[in-house]
């Protein structure tokens, strides 16, 4: 086709303008989930898990296969995800004690970098002054918010289908309708629709609550699929506690079938917006969930099913399609710095997470790694099964945990996968015990922390007030009911 010289210069001007509206740097969604253990994949190994599309999504992302969370409780995981801290440093490691950042947060940087920064689902950063969970459904006003402007999202509850939110600055409660994992991944497709053609780059966290208990609550067709079916244990669950973690994992697989459903729905709209080839999609979870291993329920446990959690990435333009293990130790407080350092940003003063994003990029990992488990108070289920304070290491073979009464854990898990056989002070394993032993001493330098008792921690932060840390081991004023003695 012949063009003439107006035609060609009217489309070379216009040529600048097309191109600017495409967004320099990546954009970013990040989809958190609840209680989702890494054991509980298909891709992991799992065969009772009905989640095709998550199986899918790993085979095309770098998958850090020894991602875990640090402290294994809500509230210390979501300040260190928006702080890239530990949680003596930004001091949150109880439930429902309110964040006060010590740095910029996540959110407050992709902003300031010109991201159009959204949020979406559960919070959990508000924290109840009351110590009772007064403000769980309450309305978190904007300078609580820490850089997220578009804004649908409750401090804390688990009723999926009668879910309360608050949407920007408006205290009136809606409620999301039916399944709330469900109707908030329509709105997070919603948000990247209409943000898939703006010059600027997005960061969107879309907080579920599944598969978190309560665990007969995901739609019927899902709890329809496992009603019936054979559940296959880990052997680390006793005889006695087998019945109970069938009945348990049952809604729990229910749970995370439903979430694969979402997972559908939010990258059939990344390709149908052309922006899944420059947007960063991280799928991962809070922590674990024990689900009976060990004999224990839920999380606070330094054992592998409450810690390790799944932790893929995917970014076409920049890693490609092709999956890829790595094997390198990642931590909550690693997501913020990598994160920044995908999309091409600095990280803040004040954080303490590694940069990862080489790794992602395919450079040689390192010849050892090790990630800080750091538990500075014993309340709620850990309480409740007799167990205090501890730090440790998860390294890529070693679990070693030292309590304050001095060394308590240390697995071999490339040879004792399901963690049954405790190492700690047997003759043969004194080299290795030492050697871990110095290693965690080292790194408790490093972060600063003295490992003193639990209650001069509670002291320095003043949360004396805390219904979970006064309360007796087991008791509880959940609103939901007697579930579990945190939640």
């Amino acid at each position: 086709m012949l063009i003439n010289r107006r035609g060609f210069l009217k489309a070379a001007g216009a040529a600048p303008a097309v191109l600017s509206a495409q967004p320099a740097q990546p954009n970013v969604l990040f989809i958190l989930t609840d209680e989702w253990r890494a054991q509980a994949t298909g891709y992991g190994g799992d065969a009772n898990v009905r989640a095709p599309v998550l199986d899918r999504f790993a085979a095309q992302s770098v998958n850090f296969e020894n991602a875990v969370s640090g402290h294994p409780v809500c509230c210390p995981y979501r300040a260190s995800l928006m702080s890239g801290q530990y949680p003596l440093t930004h001091g949150i490691f109880v439930n429902d004690e309110e964040f006060k950042p010590r740095g910029t947060t996540i959110g407050q940087a992709f902003a300031k970098a010109g991201y159009q920064t959204g949020y979406i689902g559960k919070w959990h950063l508000h924290g109840s002054p009351d110590g009772k969970y007064g403000r769980r459904l309450a309305y978190i006003p904007p300078d609580h918010r820490f850089g997220f402007d578009y804004w649908k999202a409750c401090e804390c509850t688990h009723e999926y289908n009668r879910s309360l939110y608050y949407e920007g600055n408006d205290p009136t409660p809606k409620y999301w309708p039916g399944y709330d994992a469900f109707s908030q991944t329509d709105d997070a497709c919603r948000f990247v629709e209409q943000r898939s053609k703006a010059r600027d780059p997005f960061l969107l966290v879309l907080s579920m609550g599944p598969p978190h208990f309560p665990l007969n609550s995901a739609p019927e067709q899902y709890q329809t699929m496992y009603r019936s079916r054979e559940i296959q244990l880990r052997p680390n669950v006793p005889e006695k506690s087998r019945e109970a973690a069938i009945a348990d994992l049952r809604g729990y697989y229910a749970h995370i079938a439903a979430v694969d459903e979402c997972l559908t729905r939010l990258l059939r709209t990344l390709e149908s917006t052309r922006i899944a080839d420059r947007t960063i999609v991280v799928f991962t979870a809070d922590h674990g969930d024990m689900m009976r291993s060990q004999g224990l329920t839920t999380k606070h446990v330094p054992w592998d099913e409450s810690i390790r959690v799944p932790f893929l990435m995917r970014y076409p333009q920049k890693l490609g399609t092709k999956g890829r293990r790595v094997r390198t130790m990642l931590n909550t407080p690693d997501i913020m710095p990598t994160l920044l350092s995908l999309a091409g940003l600095r990280t803040p003063d004040g954080v303490e997470g590694t940069d990862l994003s080489a790794l992602c990029r395919g450079a040689s990992p390192p010849k050892n790694s090790s990630a800080f488990l750091q538990f500075p108070v014993s309340y709620g289920q850990a309480r409740s099964e007799g167990i205090g304070e501890y730090r440790g290491l998860r390294t890529e073979q070693h679990t070693y945990v030292r309590s304050r009464n001095g060394p308590w854990l240390m697995y071999d898990n490339a040879a004792d996968p399901y963690q049954q056989r405790n190492l700690c002070g047997r003759s043969e394993h004194k080299d290795l015990q030492s050697r871990l032993d110095r290693e965690l001493d080292t790194r408790l330098k490093t972060v600063r922390d003295d490992f003193l008792p639990g209650q001069d921690y509670i002291a320095r932060f003043g949360y004396e007030h805390n219904f979970e840390i006064r309360s007796k081991p087991g008791h509880s004023v959940s609103p939901w009911g007697d579930w579990e003695s945190t939640i």
